[in-house]
């Protein structure tokens, strides 16, 4: 258990996003995923029933009868590029929002984009949600990155009475 440093900020345990929160995440961000992906399909179709392309509706054939290797591959890759955006962004994705957590590093700050990749690339790992097994609320994703998921209003709370103590003794100008 980490304690808190009044040196400098940290994320302590009591700010990590609870396991059930974290639960709820995984569910609406898969589900959000997952209809984009069927939007983006059912454009695709009408597109190519709009132009009435042999070759258009061709590829839409060639899609529905892929390769599952190749086809599994090509969701891995749209599943990451769509946890790099989001939370890239805003930190958060909608499920995120939803919950009120956000992704932050060990100081609080917002993580680079290289780290929201590895952190992104590392949800397709294997069996990586039963990586919240243990006692706390982490995955692979979480640990190999060095991110954590933190509640917002207590992170919050934590980040401003850290910043309050450093202002203790200070004159005002």
């Amino acid at each position: 258990m980490k304690v808190l440093s009044y040196k400098e900020f940290r994320v302590t345990d009591e700010m990590l996003a609870s396991k059930s929160k974290r639960l709820v995440n995984y569910f609406i961000d898969r589900i959000v995923f997952y209809l984009i992906f069927a939007i983006i399909v059912f454009v695709a179709v009408i597109i190519a029933e709009l132009l009435g392309s042999e070759s258009a509706l061709q590829v839409l054939y060639d899609l529905e009868n892929m390769n599952p290797l190749l086809d599994t591959l090509i969701t891995w890759i749209i599943f990451v590029i769509f946890y790099c955006i989001l939370e890239s962004l805003s930190q958060r994705t909608i499920g995120k929002l939803i919950t009120q957590t956000k992704v932050v590093l060990e100081n609080g700050e917002k993580p680079s984009f290289e780290t929201i990749i590895i952190r992104s690339l590392c949800r397709i790992i294997p069996f990586e949600p039963f990586s919240f097994l243990g006692d706390l609320p982490k995955g692979w994703h979480d640990t190999l990155s060095k991110t954590f998921v933190v509640d917002i209003k207590i992170f919050d709370e934590h980040r401003k009475a850290h910043e309050n103590y450093h202002l203790i003794g200070k004159e005002e100008s």
